[in-house]
Parts: C-alpha cells; sequence; structure tokens
C-alpha cells in the first residue's frame, strides 16, 4: 500500500477532530491534545469528576479511527487478570486456551483507575510501558495503535488507591475537562432528547492511517536548539528549592514527542519552542513534587512551572 502524503494525513486528523466535535461539545482543546498524545504513542489520564463525557469522547474518538475500544470500570474486586487475560483449560482439545483480557484492544478506557488494587493498576501500568501482555510465561503484542484512557476522580478518597508518583509518570499527559460552558450544556441538553449524537459519527481514518501518523510524527523535524531548550526545563525543574522531585528524562521524552505531534496537528513540519510551551504543563504538571517551601507559599505546580518556563531564554525560531 502507498504511503499518504503530509497533507493527506494532516487533512484526516483535521476531519477526526470535526466528528469527535459533534458530540463532544466544547471542548476542542481537550479533544486536540487527547488525538496528540496518541498520534505521539503515549497514554492520558483524565483527572475529573463522573459525567463530564470522559467515556463518550472515547467511543467518539473509536467512532471516528476505526479503533477497537473497550471500556472497564475499576473496582476493588477487579483483578490482573480482568486486564491482561488468562488461560483457562480446555477440556475437548486437552490444552489451555488464551481468553483476552479487556486491554487487548486499540483504545481502552479505565475508568477510575483509583478504585482498584494497586496489583491491578501496575499490570495495566506494565503493559502500557511494554506494549505486551505476559500471561504463564507467553508474551503476547498488544493490538497497534494502542492508547489508555485512564480516569480517575480528584473528589473523594474513601476506598481509593491513589497511583504513586511514580506510576504517574508513566501517562504522558494528566488533562483535566472541566464542566461545559452553558450554552454547550444547552446544545447537549437539546441534542440529546431526541438521538445519540454518537450515532452521527463517521469514520474518517483508519488504523493504519493513525499508525502512519504516528510514523510521520516520529520524523518531525526537531533542532538542536529545541532539544537543549528541553533539557535545560528539565534540569531547572530538578534544580529548585520548589520542587522536591523535577521532571525525569522519561518526562523530557514525552515533552518532545508530544510537542511533534502539536506541530503536526499545526500543520507543520518542525517543532518550535511554541509547541514545548503548549505541552509543558500537562506533560509536567502531574510528574513534579513541590517541596514543602512550595506548599508553604500557596502555589501550585501549574503557577510554579508556568513561572519557571518564563524564566527561561527561549530559543531564536519564528514563532506562530
Amino acid at each position: 500500500m502507498e504511503k499518504q502524503s503530509f497533507s493527506e494525513l494532516y487533512r484526516k486528523a483535521q476531519d477526526i477532530q470535526t466528528e469527535i466535535k459533534k458530540v463532544v461539545l466544547g471542548k476542542d482543546e481537550i479533544i486536540r491534545k487527547i488525538l496528540a498524545t496518541a498520534l505521539a504513542g503515549g497514554h492520558v489520564l483524565l483527572d475529573d469528576i463522573p459525567g463530564v463525557g470522559k467515556t463518550t469522547l472515547a467511543l467518539a474518538f473509536s467512532s471516528a479511527t476505526s479503533m477497537e475500544c473497550h471500556r472497564l470500570q475499576f473496582t476493588p474486586d477487579v483483578l490482573p487478570t480482568d486486564v491482561t487475560g488468562f488461560n483457562v483449560y480446555d477440556k475437548k482439545t486437552d490444552q489451555f486456551v488464551y481468553k483476552p483480557g479487556a486491554a487487548l484492544c486499540n483504545l481502552f478506557l479505565a475508568d477510575e483507575i483509583n478504585r482498584t488494587s494497586s496489583k491491578t493498576q501496575s499490570a495495566l501500568l506494565e503493559i502500557m510501558e511494554e506494549g505486551a501482555v505476559t500471561v504463564d510465561s507467553v508474551t503476547r503484542p498488544l493490538p497497534q495503535p494502542f492508547t489508555v484512557i485512564a480516569t480517575q476522580n480528584p473528589i473523594g478518597s474513601v476506598g481509593t488507591q491513589m497511583l504513586p508518583d511514580s506510576q504517574l509518570d508513566r501517562f504522558m499527559v494528566c488533562l483535566n475537562m472541566g464542566y461545559p460552558k452553558l450554552m454547550d450544556e444547552v446544545s447537549i441538553l437539546r441534542d440529546r432528547q431526541t438521538e445519540n449524537p454518537l450515532d452521527l459519527v463517521e469514520q474518517k481514518a483508519s488504523k493504519e492511517d493513525i499508525m502512519e501518523m504516528r510514523e510521520v510524527v516520529k520524523n518531525i523535524h526537531t533542532d538542536q536548539r529545541i532539544l537543549e531548550y528541553v533539557a535545560t526545563i528539565s534540569d531547572r525543574t530538578r534544580n529548585n528549592e520548589m520542587f522536591r522531585l523535577g521532571l525525569s528524562p522519561r518526562g523530557s521524552l514525552a515533552l518532545i514527542r508530544l510537542a511533534r505531534a502539536n506541530a503536526f496537528l499545526d500543520g507543520r513540519n518542525y517543532v518550535t519552542p511554541d509547541d514545548i510551551a503548549d505541552c509543558f504543563l500537562d506533560v509536567a504538571a502531574h510528574r513534579v513534587i513541590l517541596s514543602p517551601k512550595a506548599k508553604a507559599t500557596g502555589g501550585s505546580k501549574e503557577q510554579i512551572l508556568t513561572q519557571l518556563l518564563k524564566e527561561i531564554p527561549t530559543p531564536g525560531f519564528e514563532r506562530r
């Protein structure tokens, strides 16, 4: 099959966003960020309250891209094998047969990941990192493309197992959808009286298209000055009295990968400092840990990171 041009893939990426916007109203920036994360080969953590459209967004994304979507409601009784799959004995063949788990799909929605056991959390986070599941010493690759959208409720901690900071690092971005604006909610109430907007979503790209987009994103030009800029930002977070834990090398790599996807969605084949700035808080805020001094001042991670970014000289690139 002949490879598609940059402009053809760019147009399909825009069409995907247009289709999702039919269903998820007023959240254009979130839609773009989730698509960018998927194209960068990363995973998304939605730290948000129930009922704001997280599941709807994932289903719309699946419909617009033909990606197979599975959803698992994480509760204390969910086992690691529910995620990874398990072997069961078949009397007819006198052999053990593998039964795939919920994560064996292209788009996995892990609902309220903080309400399940740490062992089940670890099973999911391991396959996110490895891109494969191992059951009884047999390793099976996950379908490609593969993206996890995990959610957790920031309100209420009863019965929860919060993700350790080292495991939060596995998510490329942490996003917050928030409530819809007034008129967007009016439109939601009106549109859902007679039909399900998900039925209106048309497929605008295939799984193969997504994989081609990923390859294009990997090859987006990233100047040496951009790499030095990101390394400087990360170093400043590690040597800053406001942070007890700075941005890890994994975080630096995630920032570069997401900036490339951001450039692609802007129709460019090169990364600018603005791409880094656009992605910085989404990549860094859930990875850094504030120091006691920062907590005493009452500043948030976002405020401190924003100020840090302003203090670092920007490489001399033409701005958008």
